[in-house]
C-alpha cells in the first residue's frame, strides 16, 4: 500500500502508537475518541514550503493562516491516513519555524477529539495534564495537553482542529490557500533581536 504521508513525514503509525501507549501509562485511554490531526514541525521556512508542496500533491484542500506571527497550514489528505488499528487522521497541521521555546521537529503532536466530555475529561485527568494552550479568542475551548520527555505532545480538544477553524476561516472544500506576501521576520527576545532560521 502506498503511504505518501509517512514517506514525507516519517512513520506516522508508530508515532501515533507511541503517543497512545505513553498516555495509557498516565491513565488516559484515547481508544474511545476520534483523532483531530497530526502535527509536523519544521526548523526552516524553506523546508516548510517544500514539505507543504509535497503534502499538497496528496491532498484535497488546505487552509493556511497566520497564527502567532507565522503561517500554519492545515492540509486535508485526499485519503485520510489510518493509524491505531483503524482510526483516521483527517488533517495534517504543518508548522513552520518557531519564534521561541524548545520544540520537537518532525512529528510533534497528536490531536484527539474528546467532544462534549471535554470538561469532565479535564477534571478527571488534571493530575497528569501538563497544561492548556491558549489559542486566541475564537478557540472552543483551548486544548489541554500532555508534554512528553522528548518534547512531543498529545493535545485534547472539544472540537477537531478543522471544526474549530472553519467557522472563522471558511470551509476546506474550495482548494488551496496560502498566505500572500509573508516572509521570515526578525524576532526580539530577552537575549536580543534574532533572525528566524531559514
Amino acid at each position: 500500500m502506498v503511504d505518501p504521508w509517512s514517506d514525507i513525514l516519517g512513520d506516522c503509525r508508530a508515532f501515533a502508537a507511541q503517543q497512545r501507549d505513553r498516555l495509557l501509562t498516565r491513565g488516559i485511554d484515547i481508544g474511545p475518541y476520534p483523532l483531530s490531526h497530526l502535527a509536523f514541525r519544521v526548523p526552516e521556512w524553506d523546508q516548510y514550503v517544500h514539505v507543504r508542496t509535497l503534502l499538497e500533491r496528496h491532498a484535497l484542500a488546505n487552509r493556511e493562516n497566520v497564527w502567532n506571527g507565522r503561517p500554519i497550514s492545515l492540509i486535508v489528505p485526499a485519503e485520510p491516513l489510518e493509524v491505531l488499528d483503524g482510526k483516521l487522521v483527517p488533517l495534517i497541521e504543518l508548522i513552520p519555524p518557531v519564534h521561541q521555546r524548545v520544540y520537537r521537529m518532525g512529528l510533534e503532536h497528536l490531536g484527539v477529539v474528546v467532544g462534549d466530555a471535554f470538561d469532565s475529561f479535564v477534571a478527571t485527568h488534571k493530575p497528569v495534564l501538563t497544561g492548556q494552550q491558549f489559542q486566541g479568542p475564537d478557540s472552543t475551548p483551548d486544548p489541554v495537553y500532555v508534554l512528553f520527555e522528548d518534547f512531543t505532545h498529545a493535545k485534547f480538544y472539544r472540537l477537531s482542529l478543522r471544526a474549530s477553524v472553519e467557522p472563522h476561516s471558511g470551509p476546506f472544500d474550495d482548494g488551496f490557500h496560502h498566505v500572500d506576501g509573508w516572509s521570515p521576520q526578525r524576532v526580539v527576545t530577552a537575549t536580543g533581536p534574532n533572525p528566524l532560521p531559514r
